[in-house]
């Protein structure tokens, strides 16, 4: 399984991007879908993630600026990044669950790059 992150780049305070993570190989089934973020000295942070059935959870600093989404048929996760500050700032991970038949297992992407400028 291997999962190709994109969308990072340079970014004004305010404008938006764009993330996706798309998942490939022999997978049977993909549950939970999140993003994470991790600025260099600090821990790694959940931002945003959905569940199969769609139901969506947010850190309280992106609520009302980024929204998660799927599509399953692609097994491909989105980030959609508005009015975004230089607190921003970060590499982003993309995390999905894959189910079935064997026990549930999380893969990580390589991480995209977001860069805010005030």
């Amino acid at each position: 399984v291997q999962l190709q992150a994109s969308g990072g780049g340079l970014v004004q305070a305010g404008g938006s991007l764009r993330l996706s993570c798309a998942a490939s190989g022999n997978i049977f089934s993909v549950d939970v879908m999140a993003w994470y973020r991790q600025v260099p000295g600090k821990p790694r942070e959940l931002v945003a993630s959905i569940t199969s059935g769609g139901s969506t959870d947010y850190i309280d600093s992106v609520k009302d600026r980024f929204t998660i989404s799927r599509d399953n048929a692609k097994k491909t996760v989105y980030l959609q990044m508005n009015s975004l500050k230089p607190e921003d700032t970060a590499i982003y991970y993309c995390r999905v669950r894959v189910v079935g038949p064997s026990p549930p297992f999380d893969y990580w992407g390589q991480g995209t790059l977001v860069t805010v400028s005030s």
